[in-house]
């Protein structure tokens, strides 16, 4: 574990036509002490040559190739060789605002936190930005976490320092296993804290998984029964709070 570096997991799969943006949205930052660890996840476009690219020419950035195993899979490689002391986890199509390491490590400080999210824009295929802002809810437990996740992915910064670092579950197979990761690390730490600043933005792909919320319903339901082992009538009864509130987001 290096000093108060972070380490940014930003799994890839095809994904040439945005990782140069992200990748700058990390080269732009005002906190320099970081390691962006890019994981090819058998991508059969130019993910590979991108990354390289970017890699050539600056030390900070590495390029991790392996078949395709899904977003767990190489979340975990770039997790098993990550060296800093925080662990973000960054999308090949998100960005972070410049100043968006600077705040959240300032914001965790000033918590005494061992985990924190901020709010964030959502923007379409063309960075333009859509719908209302997702803004963070300002204390979040494990009681929030047994409705939905409240942690956005791309705003998520955890300490490792206090319990190592957490482990995603390959078992779900990219599905909803970025809830799994943050409701773990909250169970480690009994609470997490929202910056209310907008500090990342979220990009909305028509045709994603993500954007097409209506087909996870019973993706949502089974990770209630499955992972967090709630009895039917409470998983039934989070995945309608689930859905109206992505109703809201997404419409």
């Amino acid at each position: 574990m290096v000093g108060d570096r972070v380490s940014i997991i930003t799994p890839c799969y095809n994904g040439e036509r945005f990782l140069a943006e992200t990748i700058e949205s990390v080269l732009g930052q005002t906190y320099a002490n970081w390691e962006m660890l890019i994981v090819d996840d058998g991508s059969r476009d130019h993910t590979a040559d991108i990354a390289a690219g970017y890699a050539a020419k600056d030390p900070r950035i590495r390029l991790i190739r392996q078949p395709n195993g899904g977003t767990a899979s190489a979340r975990n490689n770039a997790m098993r060789r990550a060296e800093g002391r925080y662990i973000a986890l960054l999308d090949a199509d998100d960005l972070w605002e410049p100043d968006f390491l600077q705040r959240q490590l300032d914001f965790m400080r000033s918590k005494r936190a061992v985990c924190v999210c901020c709010s964030y824009r959502h923007i379409d295929e063309h960075s333009n930005e859509i719908q209302h802002p997702t803004l963070a809810k300002p204390v979040i437990t494990l009681k929030d976490m047994d409705v939905m996740n409240r942690i956005g992915c791309l705003t998520g910064l955890y300490d490792t320092a206090p319990h190592g670092k957490v482990f995603l579950h390959e078992e779900l197979r990219s599905i909803r296993d970025d809830y799994a990761y943050w409701y773990d690390i909250i169970r480690l730490s009994g609470t997490a804290y929202g910056n209310p600043e907008i500090l990342a933005r979220y990009r909305v792909l028509s045709g994603s998984t993500t954007g097409n919320k209506l087909n996870l319903v019973a993706k949502q339901y089974r990770f209630y029964r499955g992972y967090l082992r709630q009895a039917m009538p409470k998983a039934l009864m989070n995945t309608v709070r689930w859905g109206v509130s992505g109703l809201g987001k997404f419409s």
